[in-house]
Protein backbone atom coordinates (compact mmCIF):
# COMPACT_ATOMS: atom_id res chain seq x y z
CA UNK A 1 0.00 0.00 0.00
CA UNK A 2 1.20 3.34 -1.03
CA UNK A 3 1.03 6.26 1.37
CA UNK A 4 -0.01 9.53 -0.14
CA UNK A 5 2.28 12.29 0.80
CA UNK A 6 1.15 15.79 1.11
CA UNK A 7 2.86 18.21 -1.07
CA UNK A 8 4.61 20.91 0.87
CA UNK A 9 4.27 24.43 -0.37
CA UNK A 10 7.43 25.91 -1.68
CA UNK A 11 9.24 28.68 0.07
CA UNK A 12 8.38 31.16 -2.70
CA UNK A 13 4.61 30.81 -2.24
CA UNK A 14 4.56 31.52 1.50
CA UNK A 15 7.15 34.30 1.40
CA UNK A 16 5.46 36.22 -1.40
CA UNK A 17 2.37 36.99 0.67
CA UNK A 18 4.34 38.06 3.74
CA UNK A 19 6.69 40.22 1.63
CA UNK A 20 3.73 41.88 -0.01
CA UNK A 21 2.07 42.54 3.34
CA UNK A 22 5.31 44.00 4.73
CA UNK A 23 5.74 46.29 1.71
CA UNK A 24 2.13 47.48 1.96
CA UNK A 25 2.60 48.31 5.64
CA UNK A 26 5.73 50.33 4.84
CA UNK A 27 3.96 52.05 1.95
CA UNK A 28 1.00 53.16 4.08
CA UNK A 29 3.29 54.37 6.88
CA UNK A 30 5.27 56.47 4.41
CA UNK A 31 2.27 58.06 2.68
CA UNK A 32 0.62 58.81 6.02
CA UNK A 33 3.36 61.43 6.51
CA UNK A 34 2.41 63.19 3.28
CA UNK A 35 -1.10 64.20 4.32
CA UNK A 36 -1.31 67.77 3.03
CA UNK A 37 -4.23 70.01 3.88
CA UNK A 38 -4.87 72.52 1.12
CA UNK A 39 -7.51 74.47 3.05
CA UNK A 40 -7.73 78.10 4.07
CA UNK A 41 -6.03 79.52 7.09
CA UNK A 42 -8.52 81.77 8.79
CA UNK A 43 -7.78 83.60 11.99
CA UNK A 44 -10.66 83.13 14.39
CA UNK A 45 -11.30 85.54 17.24
CA UNK A 46 -10.37 84.46 20.72
CA UNK A 47 -13.12 83.15 22.96
CA UNK A 48 -14.84 85.91 24.85
CA UNK A 49 -13.39 88.70 22.75
CA UNK A 50 -15.69 91.40 21.52
CA UNK A 51 -14.89 93.35 18.43
CA UNK A 52 -17.03 96.18 17.22
CA UNK A 53 -17.36 96.78 13.51
CA UNK A 54 -18.70 100.13 12.40
CA UNK A 55 -21.10 100.40 9.48
CA UNK A 56 -18.54 102.44 7.58
CA UNK A 57 -16.14 99.51 7.84
CA UNK A 58 -18.56 97.03 6.23
CA UNK A 59 -18.40 96.16 2.55
CA UNK A 60 -21.26 93.88 1.48
CA UNK A 61 -21.31 91.66 -1.59
CA UNK A 62 -24.04 89.33 -2.82
CA UNK A 63 -23.66 86.21 -4.96
CA UNK A 64 -26.69 84.90 -6.84
CA UNK A 65 -27.42 81.33 -7.89
CA UNK A 66 -25.48 81.83 -11.12
CA UNK A 67 -22.32 82.86 -9.26
CA UNK A 68 -22.65 86.52 -10.28
CA UNK A 69 -21.36 89.04 -7.77
CA UNK A 70 -23.00 92.36 -6.99
CA UNK A 71 -22.08 95.24 -4.71
CA UNK A 72 -24.60 97.96 -3.84
CA UNK A 73 -26.95 96.49 -6.44
CA UNK A 74 -24.42 96.72 -9.28
CA UNK A 75 -23.20 93.51 -10.96
CA UNK A 76 -19.45 93.10 -11.17
CA UNK A 77 -16.81 90.56 -12.10
CA UNK A 78 -14.15 89.13 -9.77
CA UNK A 79 -11.44 91.52 -11.12
CA UNK A 80 -13.77 94.49 -10.61
CA UNK A 81 -14.51 93.30 -7.06
CA UNK A 82 -10.77 92.98 -6.50
CA UNK A 83 -10.18 96.60 -7.49
CA UNK A 84 -13.09 97.75 -5.31
CA UNK A 85 -11.83 95.83 -2.28
CA UNK A 86 -8.21 96.88 -2.84
CA UNK A 87 -9.19 100.56 -2.90
CA UNK A 88 -11.33 100.12 0.22
CA UNK A 89 -8.56 98.28 2.14
CA UNK A 90 -6.06 101.03 1.35
CA UNK A 91 -8.46 103.66 2.68
CA UNK A 92 -9.71 101.63 5.63
CA UNK A 93 -7.47 99.02 7.29
CA UNK A 94 -10.35 97.85 9.53
CA UNK A 95 -12.46 96.83 6.54
CA UNK A 96 -14.83 93.89 7.00
CA UNK A 97 -16.04 92.13 3.85
CA UNK A 98 -19.37 90.29 4.01
CA UNK A 99 -20.50 87.92 1.27
CA UNK A 100 -24.13 86.80 1.14
CA UNK A 101 -24.39 83.63 -0.95
CA UNK A 102 -27.45 82.17 -2.62
CA UNK A 103 -27.78 78.49 -1.74
CA UNK A 104 -27.59 77.47 -5.41
CA UNK A 105 -24.38 79.39 -6.17
CA UNK A 106 -21.51 77.35 -7.63
CA UNK A 107 -19.04 76.68 -4.85
CA UNK A 108 -16.07 77.33 -7.10
CA UNK A 109 -17.17 80.98 -7.37
CA UNK A 110 -17.44 81.16 -3.58
CA UNK A 111 -13.93 79.73 -3.22
CA UNK A 112 -12.59 82.25 -5.75
CA UNK A 113 -14.08 85.12 -3.75
CA UNK A 114 -12.67 83.77 -0.46
CA UNK A 115 -9.25 83.43 -2.09
CA UNK A 116 -9.58 87.02 -3.30
CA UNK A 117 -10.27 88.27 0.23
CA UNK A 118 -7.30 86.27 1.52
CA UNK A 119 -5.04 87.60 -1.25
CA UNK A 120 -5.98 91.21 -0.46
CA UNK A 121 -5.29 90.70 3.27
CA UNK A 122 -8.81 91.53 4.36
CA UNK A 123 -8.64 91.42 8.14
CA UNK A 124 -12.28 90.43 8.69
CA UNK A 125 -14.20 88.29 6.22
CA UNK A 126 -17.64 86.82 6.78
CA UNK A 127 -20.10 84.96 4.63
CA UNK A 128 -23.60 83.67 5.06
CA UNK A 129 -25.87 81.52 2.94
CA UNK A 130 -29.22 83.08 2.12
CA UNK A 131 -32.14 80.72 2.51
CA UNK A 132 -34.24 80.05 -0.55
CA UNK A 133 -37.84 81.11 -0.34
Amino acid sequence: MRIKRRRKSGINESCAASDLAFLLIIYFLVIAGFNINMGFLINLPERGSTRLILREDLMRFEMDSGGNISHRGEAMTIPEAEEEIRAAVEGNPNLAVVLSIDGGAPWQQVVLFVELAQKLNVDTFSFNIMERT
